[in-house]
């Protein structure tokens, strides 16, 4: 019975582990081909953040408690917020990164600890 419980879970984050594991590949083979040209290619794994999305999914129920809960699985205890996300890609385009090509970030406050 365990072990169904374990494979269930794992089915539903297949496509997710899969797609971002295709994005990153993509990233870091568009890296390589343009960083002669000086074009830098990253990508953000972007994790829970605050958006019109959970409004949405939260319906009747109130958003707030929706973060509440959804805070319970990321180890810094909290769901990020928009301007985390947009800190980071203002890092990424300026010249501060100029160095910084074919990497994936996660930006998801620890919660997930592999690709």
């Amino acid at each position: 019975m365990q072990l169904l419980v374990v494979v269930r879970r794992l089915m539903r984050a297949l496509p997710t582990t899969v797609t971002r594991a295709a994005g990153i590949n993509l990233t870091k083979s568009l890296a390589n081909q343009y960083a002669k040209d000086n074009i830098r290619v990253n990508t953000i794994c972007i994790g829970l953040i605050k958006s019109a999305q959970w409004d949405r999914r939260a319906g009747d129920g109130s958003v707030e408690n929706l973060y509440e809960e959804m805070s319970k699985k990321v180890p810094m205890g909290k769901v990020g917020e928009e301007i985390d996300y947009a800190n980071l890609v203002a890092f990424l385009s300026s010249h501060r990164s100029a160095y910084i090509t074919g990497t994936a970030i996660n930006l998801d406050g620890g919660l997930c600890p592999v690709v």
